[in-house]
């Protein structure tokens, strides 16, 4: 097929985001920590508007690129096992940082030095969490098996659902 001499550059720019992307996520909580009002007006300044570059112009597309490219080789590859949607949680928790050291950059810029961001340890440690997880199962493959669902979600009940359906 087409795609086959597509996805070994699909794959070299997926990798090469998520570094970018994950390295950008460890930064920031240690750039959010210099953001400290006394440091001076001009210095202020300075590291508040390098975080917010950081994050509008080479964080966050780098985001973009990773996820969309990591959609597009889940799709080239045809590969759907259970492992891969336990990734994809993992991936939503970067996603969910992602936006919570955006929403922490908004209320530093807005505040003008009331808002205090957390230390970087405690952000870095959770951020830890998602990327051990995605590594695991992306080296590990582990095999999941079946997720276990209850009985009444797996048999069919023999009822008409509460609403009318439309025919074509």
């Amino acid at each position: 097929m087409w795609y086959e001499a597509v996805v070994p550059h699909l794959k070299a720019l997926h990798i090469g985001m998520l570094l970018i992307w994950c390295a950008g996520l460890f930064a920031l909580p240690l750039m959010l920590g210099r953001h400290d009002p006394a440091l001076g007006q001009s210095d202020y300044s300075r590291i508040r508007r390098a975080t917010h570059h950081s994050y509008t112009y080479v964080v966050t597309p780098a985001a973009v690129l990773s996820i969309a490219s990591g959609a597009a080789l889940i799709f080239a590859r045809e590969l759907f096992d259970l492992w891969l949607f336990a990734k994809l949680v993992g991936v939503a928790g970067l996603v969910t940082f992602h936006a919570w050291v955006g929403a922490t950059l908004v209320r530093v810029a807005e505040t003008e030095g009331t808002h205090t961001p957390p230390s970087p340890l405690v952000p870095t440690l959770l951020l830890m969490l998602p990327i051990t997880a995605i590594l695991t199962l992306v080296l590990a493959k582990p095999e999941l098996g079946e997720i276990v669902m209850p009985e009444w979600l797996t048999t069919p009940r023999g009822i008409q659902l509460p609403f009318d359906v439309p025919s074509r």
